[in-house]
């Protein structure tokens, strides 16, 4: 999530055996969330089962891409030989004497490969003519679509999100991958190419800021990763969105209002660090020297308030509890635990009210030997570890009404509460919702907040098996009042017992 953040473009690798798995369809609404332009590379089609066509139909059929064969494998297993090059109609024969694919050999296809060479290609352009104005006019004029137009149109659209283009290949023995790199070149889109990068004034976030993609304009960057190097120190990768920034300039922090120094700039390939005097609009690189900044934060020009979007992050499914295998690892612990957690905005470190101890929540099981295993690598803190426990959440199924009147009478002033409303399932991942469509005043609005509350309340515990509920949409309909008896606490508890009723109605799972 967080690098699809701040991607110009990407390439998918999908297993030519294996096609669409489920991680794949996550990965991909997330890249579809911040448009991110795609290529998808086919790979391993030098394994027994490996079918090009069948993983291009999963892809088009599970993801709902439109998915263009541009390169496609000649052979696959140990017959794998090279590829079609659907646009210009050759052929890529690669040697099998050179194991790491760099000799090939450009030919003249086959009699059967012109047949699924052209076939590809119609199939291409049909999908450009619905995909893009400018060759769709010269398809409707019936001009002549020449072989540039294809490639322009076929950026275009890729650049658009409308087509993926889709090659395959075999990345173990090189085969595809050269072919490949040029396609990153030809459709994948640079950027001065992509929409410009929008945010919210920090004082208002109804008022929408744009920072174009120039190194003219004013700094603006997200920070979307930290890292804590055992050399260098605390290093915040940022993406430049807008303008340059110098070793030693001074860069302001929205959320915290705060001011820092840039103290050090690295470019980092791999293992390699390399110090950089500016870096520039479009670039990737790691600030040293800034200290109050989390993962997700906008770093901008002091003149200039800008908050972007941070990356959106799940949360965690599955828990247990650490300790140290000695009292005197504890502060160790800690430290070690405070770092991992800057680093992870997955990873939550938490403390038990009743028993005191340290609970560790994560993406799942090996997320957490993970984590332990770096603290006793990085941190040399050795812990052990209770059992896991899974984040269950229940949710409901499907809509229902809810209602209940609080009528209760003790001698002296009693208690009256009527609430009435509907609840809904939600978009998965968007949580509680609430609306409020109470008319005529039959709830008063001294109790409409109360109200709210209760319902929110009542999202802490279902009514299966006493877990969170989530992902429910409820509307406040209706209700009653009485003019000496009405509270907010006889409102708030209404609306509790209103929501758990609607619960048990909606099939709650």
């Amino acid at each position: 999530e967080r690098s699809l953040r701040v991607l110009d473009g990407a390439i998918v690798v999908f297993c030519g055996v294996a096609g669409v798995q489920p991680q794949t369809e996550t990965v991909w609404r997330q890249a579809t969330k911040y448009h991110v332009p795609r290529i998808v590379f086919v790979n391993k089609m030098d394994r027994v089962g490996a079918n090009f066509a069948n993983v291009v139909k999963e892809v088009r059929e599970k993801l709902g891409a439109v998915a263009c064969p541009i390169l496609i494998p000649i052979g696959a297993e140990d017959q794998l030989k090279g590829q079609i090059d659907v646009i210009n109609k050759k052929a890529v024969i690669y040697s099998d004497n050179d194991v790491f694919g760099s000799t090939y050999e450009v030919q003249e296809l086959s009699d059967d490969q012109k047949i699924e060479a052209e076939a590809a290609y119609d199939e291409l352009v049909e999908a450009l003519v619905d995909a893009d104005e400018e060759i769709g006019m010269k398809y409707l004029e019936e001009e002549e679509i020449t072989l540039e137009d294809v490639k322009k149109a076929l950026r275009r659209a890729t650049i658009a999100n409308k087509i993926v283009p889709v090659a395959g290949g075999s990345a173990f023995k090189n085969k595809g991958v050269q072919y490949l790199l040029d396609a990153v070149v030809d459709y994948l889109p640079s950027p001065l190419e992509i929409p410009v990068a929008k945010g919210q004034d920090p004082d208002d976030e109804n008022k929408i800021i744009e920072a174009p993609t120039s190194d003219h304009g004013k700094f603006c960057a997200l920070a979307f990763k930290l890292w804590s190097d055992k050399f260098v120190g605390k290093l915040v990768f940022i993406r430049v969105y807008s303008g340059t920034i110098s070793k030693g300039d001074t860069v302001e922090n929205p959320r915290t209002r705060k001011r820092e120094r840039v103290g050090r700039l690295i470019q980092i390939q791999s293992n390699e660090h390399k110090d950089i005097e500016t870096c520039y609009a479009g670039d990737i690189a790691a600030m040293v020297g800034v200290k109050n900044v989390k993962t997700g934060d906008t770093l901008h020009a002091e003149d200039f308030d800008i908050m972007l979007e941070p990356p959106a992050f799940p949360e965690p499914v599955i828990s247990m509890a650490v300790e140290p295998k000695t009292k005197a690892d504890q502060e160790k612990m800690a430290n070690a635990l405070q770092r991992l957690a800057e680093e992870d905005p997955t990873f939550v470190v938490s403390t038990d009210e009743e028993t005191g101890q340290t609970i560790i929540a994560g993406m799942g099981e090996l997320h957490l030997e993970i984590i332990q295993d770096r603290m006793k690598r990085e941190f040399n803190v050795m812990t052990d570890a209770g059992k896991p426990q899974i984040a269950y959440r229940e949710s409901i199924t499907q809509p229902a009404d809810g209602e209940f009147k609080l009528v209760k009478q003790t001698g002296g002033r009693g208690q009256y509460g009527h609430v009435i409303l509907k609840v809904t399932p939600n978009e998965r991942g968007k949580g509680l919702t609430i609306e409020n469509k109470v008319v005529g005043g039959t709830i008063p609005k001294e109790y409409i907040n109360p109200c709210i509350a209760g319902i929110t309340e009542a999202m802490n515990n279902g009514v299966i098996a006493g877990y969170p509920v989530v992902d429910v949409h409820v509307d406040l309909l209706d209700g009653s009042f009485h003019e000496v008896d009405s509270s907010e606490h006889a409102f708030k508890m209404a609306a509790i017992l209103a929501t758990k009723e609607g619960f048990r109605k909606a099939k709650s799972i």
